[in-house]
């Protein structure tokens, strides 16, 4: 059983186009929409892996409406607070070869009230859980150390903990010792405050991480594949893909893979690897099922080429 929190949740619309031409009208090729936020995608990568999953939200309006129905939808057991705000709505646009460009809502501001609210209803909901996922950006209302509480809220209660955010809000958490951290290369190199040319660098940025209190690091790098950094040391995972048709919410399917192989060791990060090469082949921010995944082609090793080049190297 995985809980996941999401704080700036959002409906998603997807839109596939053959070319973005900025002043043209555009016809797309495809649409969806979908649930959205970086916890309802794990939520939902969980689900669509076959396992229980509950999903802790603020909610808002007829948006938030839609959004709780589509989840339900999904399988997906809803734990909303509702918020006198209005859930945010956000805008992907997807080219043939992939490259995508987003339009993401700012979303409610919560009040002192609603974010104790949210608080409460983690900790009334984590009983006999395997993991408490907290994944997203915080919104308008609540301080960077929002998350630092609801790790150490987690931590007091028992249970396990893995944070995906970046920022002020990673930076605060760390000194409540998270489980994992899962940063991906851009949010690593400025937790750190410096580029990222090489696995070397975000291997030594990962460690740095774990010397300021994470107790795992969990590092997605895009078409470099994954790093895993904690107590057994260092490993590399790395998945061929054919063609990228989105990578919306590949990054949270690659933590939901990890967390329900058990959320430690290698053998948690080649499932990370191929739930996240999956999740890039399917469209908007569909999530892989066992179906889709292609275990086989998954490589994990322990001796990392830290001098290779990442392909795109942080600024």
């Amino acid at each position: 059983m995985i809980l996941t929190v999401t704080p700036n949740p959002s409906l998603d619309r997807t839109y596939e186009i053959p070319a973005l031409d900025r002043g043209a009208v555009l016809r797309a090729t495809g649409d969806r929409i979908d649930p959205g936020g970086k916890g309802v995608n794990v939520s939902r990568a969980v689900a669509a892996a076959g396992h229980r999953t509950l999903a802790v939200l603020p909610l808002g309006g007829p948006a938030g409406a839609a959004l709780a129905g589509l989840l339900g939808a999904e399988g997906i057991e809803v734990a909303g607070v509702q918020v006198a705000g209005q859930t945010r709505s956000n805008i992907s646009v997807v080219e043939p070869d992939g490259t995508l460009t987003k339009i993401n809502a700012t979303g409610p501001e919560l009040t002192a009230e609603e974010s104790q609210a949210l608080l409460r209803r983690v900790g009334e909901r984590s009983a006999g859980v395997d993991w408490i996922a907290c994944c997203g950006s915080l919104p308008r209302g609540l301080a960077p150390e929002w998350y630092a509480e609801l790790v150490a809220r987690t931590h007091r209660a028992g249970a396990r903990i893995a944070l995906d955010t970046s920022g002020p809000s990673l930076v605060a958490a760390l000194r409540e010792r998270p489980d994992v951290v899962k940063p991906n290369a851009e949010e690593l190199a400025q937790a750190v405050g410096r580029p990222l040319a090489t696995l070397g660098d975000a291997v030594k940025a990962a460690e740095e991480l774990r010397a300021w209190g994470a107790r795992a690091v969990l590092a997605s790098l895009g078409a470099d594949g994954q790093l895993l950094v904690d107590e057994g040391g260092v490993h590399y995972g790395s998945a061929p893909v054919a063609a990228v048709r989105s990578n919306v919410g590949a990054g949270d399917a690659s933590l939901a893979g990890f967390l329900t192989a058990g959320g430690t060791g290698p053998a948690a990060l080649a499932a990370a690897v191929a739930h996240g090469a999956a999740a890039v082949q399917l469209a908007g921010s569909l999530m892989p099922t066992p179906a889709d995944l292609d275990t086989a082609a998954v490589t994990v090793t322990g001796d990392v080429p830290l001098d290779r080049l990442l392909t795109e190297p942080t600024p």
